[in-house]
């Protein structure tokens, strides 16, 4: 953290031998360091360093930079042993997605100390916006800004306003006697004029009674009018006065004028995102099942699942970001040490050890709530000893449970009883194994790293094939994969065609390998399962891979191990037994869990009442893509893992969903799925409770960027932008919609659109804002932000997306309550208290023994209720302007509707409003879609045929109605 109060000379100094350059020693593993000149761009985006066979490539972008440490701390450092290096000369930079290390060793710990400064001081995000913009464009470096030079910023910017307009203001900002050139002061007159904005200033002119500015008393009716703020004092409005007002003479006279009005709307006083959910503020103290928790697959990988590099410093960095549940996939090592990696592939290995001592380290550096570590077990009797022997030396009382009070003895703890605590989730000796048994037989179906057994490489030897050979050949199937993968939508990532792809690439490798094996292992059948999974002294695997046979049903299992699994027992399907037992851990690959979801969905929900289940993903995804967690939360499901590692839409998604309870990694689920049960795929799935209706206006956006994968880049058009929003949640309220484009114009681009949702259940949905620049071919994306709809503040609200400095759309939110015909307690009393008080016993009981059948009885979408909303692919011709509307312009309502229709959980409902003033449900599909914008494709049911989704479609709307009546 960047100490602020550090003197403004220190800075400077510190940037000016940063931007000088230093000579370090970069540090890498297997070499003795490389002499390289390091130094600081001149806009101080980024690091460079020279000479590089990476030539321009090579460079550390700050914003990418995720922490900075002295001193010799990392990996990397550690296997220097023989370096003997000054720890006040040394650090290292974390950056990247998957926590890539740059080493550097300074030749003085002065030079260090100015580097490591400088860094925080530049990862705070502290800069100059003028300053930076006006160097940038000025291009000669005399200090002064001509015409041409002011054009090419402005296309820099993405601004397309009309030269005359440009020219006008150049002229008003040009004062001093040198006329046609603008130096630094003048230029910032002209960035604010050309800042101006049109929308903040009528907002201010209608509550100010069209003065230049607000009083107190006109500022105070605005903040409880609009922002929907209680206790609003004098006190409060002088306040942000005296904070954000820039004139002398407003402040003197207590009022807040425009430039002043502009930074208080953009502070995060006036973000989306309520402030108070950056703490956690929801109840803690209910059982661990009443809770969503963040939870992590293969944590100690930084990328792929056959090649990437295993880090203890994955550790450190997902438990920093709130995840609450982290997997060590123990493996036997040399010298009896045991090894964390990705069992059957060339995934690198670090020490048991090293892993444990770095979640002790970081487990409880951002909150206290408990951490589960999920041990995936591959290990012999003896080296499971010194895990368990390692955990207890290591965590120490960390592991004792006996003083935590679960309060009913047939509940699970809470997280608030658990704060500091660290539970073991593994397999555990059966009961009815003598006390005195130092080991036994447990079940392993649901171990084995998780790997379906088409999927797994094993080794054999004797056949002259090099590791380097086999690791070339995986290599190149890889990076023709990911090449392919990416031609996908960004926010697809679950499609289908990609799945395909996957397996069908796993299994082509499997095959090649097969065949090249063939010699060997016919000289070597004999060779027994134990033989061929040995492994060298040195703890490398060599040798041919090739398809293992058959998983084994056990596994032994020793006494000390056992006994540290207290609360988090894990268990396969089958095991499951309706006998009041606690603290079971059910596990699924996803492709399991989506049957069960589809099929058995209501009993799902009620078994996740009492036990905990965890949701992995397929093997299959050996680039490490994430599957969609929605539909495992909407059933209840406690624990569904992602791969950290994996940047996109679904780690998006899952961070939002834990920032609503100040990112703890504990969200509590709602009442709903905590007592009683409900069908998540119907058309009215709690038609007891009131729905609510959210009125969004997308106003304008501001300092767009061009798309960073933009195919012309730096060179091409200003963006086309227009906003789409999502709601994630029940299938019933999966929906999108989105405003026209606007030509020319990601400055300062003006919508001003309305669009309307209507959400079911509120506690889970989120809210996707997304920017999208319209091209002739498609669509490129400028950015995100997703947010729990839980935590949206009520009225004119800025939306920053995120990993963007300045980017952000201006919205206004109102949100209503909408009573249906169920009103509850009024209408229809016994089925809320049945609702509430939940299914009947001998229905639960029923529910728990078909949860988990092999074979279930295939449900068709009339029994078990299933809603599968439909859209069309697209059904309106692009609306676009380029500006905002005129006042009582009509929008285009003119489109096509194609023949071809895909059902799926994204169709886009809309509510009007019928002569008798009654809410009416109609189906609506995406506004202005272009017809060249991909489809999505991920289905997440069945499909059925398009008559019955048209008679179905048509009797809801027929029998959903129901009244608004204000929050």
């Amino acid at each position: 953290i960047f100490d602020k109060s550090q003197p403004k000379n220190i800075i400077e100094r510190c940037m000016s031998v940063m931007q000088s350059g230093t000579q370090m020693i970069k540090l890498k593993s297997g070499t003795k360091g490389l002499v390289r000149l390091f130094y600081l761009d001149e806009h101080r985006t980024c690091i460079r360093w020279r000479p590089s066979r990476k030539s321009e490539k090579a460079k550390i972008i700050i914003d990418s930079i995720y922490k900075v440490t002295e001193g010799r701390q990392s990996e990397i450092f550690h296997r220097h042993t023989e370096g003997n290096f000054d720890p006040s000369c040394c650090f290292t930079i974390y950056h990247g997605n998957h926590m890539e290390s740059l080493d550097l060793i300074t030749s003085n710990p002065e030079e260090a100390r100015t580097w490591i400064t400088g860094l925080k001081y530049l990862m705070a995000g502290i800069s100059d916006e003028d300053s930076l913009t006006f160097e940038e464009a000025d291009k000669n470096g005399d200090g002064l800004l001509n015409i041409e030079e002011i054009h090419q910023l402005m296309h820099k910017l993405n601004v397309n306003l009309p030269r005359r307009k440009v020219r006008q203001m150049f002229q008003e900002a040009d004062t001093d006697e040198n006329q046609g050139t603008l130096t630094f002061e003048e230029f910032s007159v002209f960035y604010k004029m050309m800042s101006l904005r049109r929308d903040l200033y009528l907002l201010l002119l209608s509550y100010s009674d069209k003065k230049d500015h607000l009083t107190v008393e006109e500022f105070a009716q605005f903040l409880k009018m609009e922002q929907k703020m209680n206790n609003v004092t004098t006190e409060y409005c002088l306040d942000i006065i005296r904070k954000f007002e820039v004139s002398e003479e407003n402040k003197e006279q207590n009022v807040l004028g425009i430039e002043g009005f502009t930074s208080f709307m953009r502070s995060s006083a006036c973000d989306i995102f309520n402030p108070l959910h950056s703490e956690v503020h929801q109840d803690m103290d209910q059982p661990l099942c009443n809770y969503y928790i963040a939870s992590s697959h293969n944590t100690y990988l930084t990328g792929d699942q056959l090649l990437s590099q295993s880090k203890v410093e994955m550790y450190a960095r997902v438990l920093q970001d709130g995840c609450r549940c982290v997997e060590v996939d123990c493996w036997d090592g040399p010298d009896g040490e045991p090894v964390v990696h990705h069992g059957y592939t060339f995934t690198s290995k670090i020490l048991f050890r090293d892993v444990v001592e770095a979640i002790n380290k970081n487990a409880f550096v951002k909150n206290e709530f408990p951490v589960i570590l999920s041990i995936e077990n591959h290990c012999s009797i003896q080296q499971q000893k010194k895990i368990a022997q390692y955990l207890k030396e290591i965590f120490s009382d960390k592991l004792d449970l006996s003083s935590v009070i679960a309060g009913d003895s047939k509940q699970l703890p809470s997280p608030q009883s658990l704060k500091g605590k660290i539970l073991v989730k593994g397999k555990k000796l059966p009961y009815n194994l003598g006390a005195d048994a130092e080991e036994g037989e447990v079940s392993d179906e649901d171990s084995a790293d998780e790997i379906e057994d088409d999927c797994k490489l094993k080794l054999c030897y004797n056949n002259g094939t090099t590791e380097h050979q086999m690791e070339s050949f995986i290599r190149k199937k890889l990076e023709s994969l990911i090449k392919e993968s990416q031609i996908r939508d960004k926010e697809d990532p679950d499609s289908f065609t990609v799945k395909a792809l996957l397996k069908a690439t796993h299994e082509g490798l499997n095959v090649n390998l097969k065949q090249k094996a063939v010699k060997s292992r016919s000289k070597s059948h004999s060779t027994s399962d134990d033989e061929e999974s040995q492994q060298n002294s040195s703890g490398k695997e060599t040798g041919q891979l090739y398809r293992l046979g058959r998983r084994r049903k056990t596994m032994k299992l020793c006494r000390a191990l056992s006994d540290l699994v207290v609360y988090t027992n894990s268990v396969a399907a089958q095991d499951i037994v309706d006998d009041g037992t606690m603290g079971n851990v059910l596990s699924f690959s996803e492709t399991r869990a989506h049957q069960v979801v589809q099929q058995k969905s209501e009993q799902f929900i009620l078994y996740n009442q009492k036990q905990l289940t965890r949701i992995y993903p397929s093997a299959y995804r050996i680039d490490s893509s994430n599957f969609n967690p929605l539909p495992y939360w909407n059933a209840g499901c406690q624990l569904v893992a992602l791969n950290y590692q994996s940047d996109g839409r679904m780690m998006q998604v899952n961070q939002a969903k834990f920032r609503m309870n100040g990112n703890c990694g504990y969200v509590l689920k709602p009442q709903q799925m905590c007592k009683g049960t409900f069908n998540p795929y119907s058309s009215d799935p709690l038609p007891a409770n009131p729905k609510k209706h959210l009125i969004l206006k997308v106003i304008s956006g501001q300092q767009l960027p061009k798309p960073p994968d933009s195919v012309l880049g730096d060179r091409g058009e200003i963006i086309d932008p227009f906003v789409e929003v999502e709601i994630i949640g029940l299938p019933v309220d999966c929906c999108k919609d989105q405003t026209r484009v606007v030509d020319d114009n990601g400055f300062n681009p003006v919508w001003e659109e309305t669009l309307t949702f209507t959400i079911h259940m509120p506690e889970i949905a989120l809210v996707r804002f997304l920017v999208w620049d319209h091209d002739p071919i498609g669509r490129d994306f400028v950015g995100q932000r997703t947010v729990a709809f839980s935590s949206l503040v009520p009225g004119y609200r800025h939306v920053y997306l995120e990993g963007l400095t300045e980017a952000s759309i201006f919205v206004h939110i109102t949100i209503n309550e909408m009573y249906g015909k169920w009103s509850p307690l009024i209408l229809n009393p016994s089925y809320t208290i049945l609702h509430f008080l939940g299914a009947t016993k001998n229905r639960q009981l029923i529910g728990l023994k078909g949860l988990f059948n092999k074979n279930p009885k295939h449900n068709s979408a009339e029994n078990n209720g299933h809603y599968v909303r439909k859209r069309s692919i697209g059904d309106r011709i692009l609306r676009r302007t380029a500006s905002a509307p005129a006042k009582g312009r009509k929008k285009s309502k003119m489109g096509f509707q194609e023949a071809t229709e895909i059902k799926d959980g994204t169709s886009e409902p809309t509510d009007m409003k019928d002569t008798e003033g009654v809410i009416r449900r109609t189906t609506r599909s995406l506004q202005a879609r272009p017809a060249s914008m991909p489809v999505d494709k991920f289905l997440l049911m069945g499909l059925s045929s398009p008559e019955c989704e048209t008679m179905k479609d048509t009797k809801r709307d027929e029998n959903t109605s129901g009244k608004m009546l204000p929050k």
